[in-house]
């Protein structure tokens, strides 16, 4: 039995995605255990307040239930890479850039890509609506690779992924817009060493398995404890 915290994830979550990416970049190691959404398991159901991923167990009594707040943890226990320390700007202006980003893109990235859950919702005006912050990035990126200057920081990797959802509703229509900035920070993204080493296909946790180590050392793969 591992003695790792455990993260409970779910591979395509862009929640998920941003949360093992710290853990990635902070060289930290934990038992990975791969969710069904559809059909979560007692122990996630257990150790999750909110029961949604990413959860990580620090198995002290502590569970961290939010997947910037894991990112904050992960980095403040390494930050080989200085996410947190941007070179333009601060923490606490990357972190308000992230609220807005959180709150009102992603409301009408899931009003645009899930519009039929929405009686109010038009996919059309959402995509616009989320456009137009996309636009200010772009802006943002013109003078610097990065968002908070010509280093990746926390701001990128907590919102690359959402970047990404977005873009795979209608690649088409998002590939013909106008970002050329833009296209090829999310293209560098997914292109990545990085990219790769969070998304193989995990095996869905169920009590009983041999422990999964998500592990800095070998990122590329998942390792058998």
């Amino acid at each position: 039995m591992t003695t790792l915290p455990i993260l409970y994830s779910f591979r395509r979550c862009p929640y998920a995605m941003r949360a093992r990416l710290a853990l990635l970049s902070a060289g930290l190691d934990v038992e990975l255990r791969e969710v069904l959404l559809r059909d979560k398991a007692l122990e996630f159901l257990a150790a999750s307040p909110s029961g949604t991923v990413p959860c990580l167990d620090l198995l002290d009594a502590t569970v961290i239930d939010e997947s910037l707040d894991i990112m904050l943890w992960a980095l403040r226990q390494a930050d080989p890479e200085g996410w947190l320390a941007p070179d333009e700007g601060t923490l606490d202006e990357m972190l308000s850039l992230i609220e807005t980003l959180d709150g009102d893109f992603k409301r009408h990235l899931d009003r645009y890509k899930y519009d039929t859950r929405y009686p109010d919702a038009s996919s059309e005006g959402e995509r616009s609506a989320a456009a137009a912050i996309l636009s200010d990035l772009e802006k943002r990126l013109t003078d610097r690779r990065w968002l908070f200057g010509n280093s990746a920081s926390l701001a990128d990797y907590a919102f690359l992924p959402f970047l990404r959802q977005f873009a795979n509703v209608d690649r088409d229509w998002f590939d013909a817009e106008d970002w050329p900035r833009l296209k090829a920070w999310l293209r560098a993204f997914e292109d990545s060493d990085r990219f790769a080493s969070i998304m193989p296909k995990y095996q869905t946790w169920k009590a009983g398995d041999p422990p999964l180590i998500f592990s800095a050392a070998t990122p590329a793969k998942i390792t058998k404890a």
